[in-house]
């Protein structure tokens, strides 16, 4: 279904540089010639959200007031649709979508898994490289299981090495050593039958591209990123039939490092 044109709205800063990165995506993702045909775009870059993952792991004040206060200052200021280029941020998107009545908010969560299950053939099982309370809430895992896909997480070791990394790019660190530690995690779970690797935190896709593995990768940042074009250009739908899986979206971009 096409439509009018959307004003989007980012709720930003976790952190600021993956913040950039959705950004950039989102640009380079619009068809545009000239100035004019991009969309509308406001982003708030609330450093001030408390650790979506100590929140989760009971280590750390409830990030949820301040994830309102800036979805509704958004819409205050006119967003119509809502991305949230954090995928830990997401366990709190009921309460969210609660405070913005009638405001879509894109779950980046099946936005992947609606992704997922377009590859063909599609993959018995993702390998999931995000935070460790994005694992502990399962939030990949209920949407790639709606889908028949399942989900492989690394073991505690690798989850370490993966947690690490993602504090050294919130640090400013992408280099050379950050990236071949992700990359080890994410072979050792294709080689334990991983058919596609999910980058299920923001800032991996920093560190780590559909180059760097032997399977498809799909990115969460880039697909979030065309999915808020595909909405800020009017293609609209619910919440329920994205939840239900009907609308797909793109793997990420080959990238080299």
């Amino acid at each position: 279904m096409s439509g009018r044109r959307r004003t989007i709205g980012v709720i930003g800063g976790m952190g600021p540089l993956a913040t950039a990165d959705f950004y950039m995506r989102f640009v380079r993702a619009t068809p545009a010639a000239k100035d004019q045909d991009h969309l509308h775009v406001l982003i708030d870059s609330n450093t001030g959200i408390p650790d979506r993952t100590a929140a989760i792991e009971g280590r750390g004040p409830d990030p949820t007031p301040a994830l309102v206060e800036t979805a509704r200052r958004l819409v205050a200021a006119g967003a119509e649709v809502l991305a949230i280029p954090c995928n830990s941020a997401h366990a709190f998107i009921d309460e969210i979508r609660r405070a913005v009545p009638g405001v879509p908010v894109l779950d980046i969560m099946e936005e992947v898994a609606s992704s997922a299950a377009a590859l063909r053939p599609p993959p018995a099982a993702a390998g999931l490289l995000a935070t460790s309370g994005t694992v502990r809430q399962r939030l990949y895992q209920a949407a790639l299981d709606r889908r028949g896909i399942g989900v492989m997480a690394p073991d505690a070791e690798g989850q370490r090495v993966v947690s690490e990394a993602i504090a050294s790019v919130k640090a400013g660190d992408t280099g050379p050593e950050v990236r071949a530690r992700v990359r080890g995690v994410a072979d050792a779970l294709v080689r334990a039958g991983a058919g596609v690797v999910v980058l299920g935190c923001t800032e991996v896709p920093l560190i780590l591209g559909s180059g760097d593995v032997a399977v498809p990768v799909l990115d969460g940042t880039e697909i979030l990123a065309r999915a808020a074009v595909r909405e800020g250009l009017g293609e609209y739908h619910s919440d329920r039939e994205r939840s239900q899986g009907s609308i797909g979206a793109s793997i990420g971009p080959a990238r080299r490092h």
